[in-house]
């Protein structure tokens, strides 16, 4: 096991988020934070005693927030507060994504400013380690009072209800926490509210489709290397001085990771050497890669933030002894972030369709029609490019923007919200369909290059081909492609190309 993750609220990164969520790594909370989180139970304590009229410490949610709560009533409406509001439908969200929103909400309270007990944080913390991850739906939040539906799921079993899945078994909330030997908590006061006001489940995904995103870009600039050799591409529009007059940081890393791809090839050329120049998808590789390149980072820094901030309603201020209601639940941050990520990735899968097109159509590559030497009888790689098609279409609904989106809840109390959830889970749709899209391309690349002169590949390029070759034969009669494509995803997915690039 890994050295545990102190967890204090303000400096989780994303590889120490993925470690958590994928690799299962422990985690403990700093002592300040326990010191800040305790501080801030005594003044909603004090709130409580002394009936002072705070929202949603001695007041009731949304609508009812004119509703006061007395002290005899506060544990009653904290768990009603969760099983009114766990009414997610929809696909489960996958295990690591749930690990997420449990990670994410640990490091929100950890800040100390959302009146929550230090015993209740470390059921949470004790499940994520010991491994009960809560069945949460994928449906149902609107971005804004935070995730109530998906954070709601996530408490069920914290109190002995709902569903969770323990050792690979989904068992109700109450049995999986007597498994794993975590007592369930009864909440009381402000505490429901503390663990379901915030925007853990949009960021939770988000992180996720982020970090595969980071990754995979770089592929794409691999996919797009093996495309230009297997067309013998002009080099000559990756040259430094021509993306330095246009200082893009995004286009100028593109074309030096092109460079650096292509290294040693005899499969390239220059420009004037065959042809004077290539069309759109290959020779403004750096210009398109790189702007997409250019908003994932502008989202990387905006998930970042998100991953650190206090989004809970009302907020604890131990200073001043206040809770003040605001809005930081709200998603729209990164709602419009989600939103641009999509549009970004969507833009890879676009171009890599359009090489895709060059290598199967033999009036635009000079090589047998779809990749086959005996077409007609053997389709080759025609429903591949279809495939891509499809998934590049599909890619154009799915970055339709969520976040432009809102409709009224609680009585008009909660009359704009975000729908950040839902473009986090487009972005992260649209990602796997890219994702495929780049295994196509480099499926097709391959066996472009098998069909032309054995020139050298490029250093990295070589090694790449190499992978693929290990796992999928070269074409010559028709067969059942998609485990093909599947073996190529697969090797993006284990990161194995990544691997090489470094």
């Amino acid at each position: 096991m890994k050295n545990k993750i102190i967890i204090n609220g303000s400096s989780l990164t994303l590889d120490e988020f993925i470690s958590v969520c994928r690799h299962n790594t422990h985690i403990d909370v700093s002592k300040s934070s326990i010191e800040a989180i305790n501080q801030s139970r005594e003044i909603v304590d004090k709130f409580v005693d002394e009936n002072k009229v705070v929202y949603g410490i001695t007041t009731g949610f949304g609508k009812f927030s004119e509703v006061f709560i007395n002290k005899e009533e506060s544990k009653l409406i904290q768990k009603n507060l969760i099983v009114s509001h766990a009414v997610g439908g929809g696909k489960l969200f996958d295990t690591e994504i749930v690990r997420g929103i449990m990670l994410l909400r640990i490091n929100n309270l950890c800040r100390g400013y959302s009146g929550i007990r230090y015993s209740t944080i470390e059921t949470l913390v004790e499940m994520l380690n010991k491994g009960v991850h809560p069945i949460i739906p994928e449906k149902g939040s609107l971005g804004a009072s935070g995730d109530l539906v998906p954070l709601a799921h996530m408490v069920l079993p914290m109190i002995g209800l709902g569903k969770a899945e323990y050792k690979g078994e989904i068992l109700s909330g109450k049995n999986a926490m007597e498994k794993a030997k975590i007592n369930v908590v009864e909440l009381i006061s402000k505490e429901g509210l503390a663990l379901i006001n915030g925007t853990q489940a949009m960021t939770a995904v988000g992180v996720h489709t982020l970090y595969d995103a980071l990754k995979l870009l770089d592929i794409a600039d691999l996919s797009a290397s093996l495309t230009y050799e297997a067309l013998y591409g002009i080099t000559s529009s990756l040259d430094l001085r021509l993306h330095q007059l246009r200082p893009h940081k995004g286009q100028i890393n593109t074309a030096k990771n092109m460079l650096y791809i292509l290294k040693g090839s005899k499969r390239t050329q220059l420009q004037g050497e065959g042809k004077v120049q290539d069309a759109y998808s290959l020779r403004c590789t750096p210009q398109v890669h790189g702007a997409s390149k250019d908003a994932i980072n502008f989202v990387k820094e905006k998930i970042e933030i998100e991953m650190n901030s206090v989004t809970d309603n009302p907020i604890i201020f131990n200073d001043t002894q206040e809770g003040i209601s605001g809005g930081n639940f709200h998603g729209q941050p990164v709602a419009l972030a989600f939103d641009f990520m999509s549009i970004a990735l969507s833009e890879i899968a676009n171009i890599s369709e359009r090489r895709i097109e060059r290598l199967v159509n033999p009036a635009l590559s000079g090589l047998p029609g779809f990749l086959v030497e005996e077409g007609g009888p053997n389709s080759g790689f025609m429903i591949v490019q279809y495939s891509a098609a499809s998934l590049v279409s599909e890619n154009k609904i799915l970055s339709h923007p969520a976040s432009v989106d809102s409709i009224p809840s609680s009585g008009n109390q909660e009359d704009h919200v975000s729908m950040g959830t839902i473009g986090a889970r487009k972005a992260r749709e649209i990602l796997k369909n890219v994702r495929r899209v780049i295994a196509m391309e480099m499926m097709c690349a391959c066996q472009a290059l098998d069909l032309g002169n054995s020139f050298k590949l490029g250093n990295i390029t070589e090694k790449a081909y190499n992978m693929i070759r290990e796992k999928v034969s070269i074409l010559r009669y028709d067969r059942e492609l998609y485990e093909d494509i599947n073996k190529c995803e697969q090797l993006i997915i284990q990161e194995e190309f990544v691997k090489i690039l470094k």
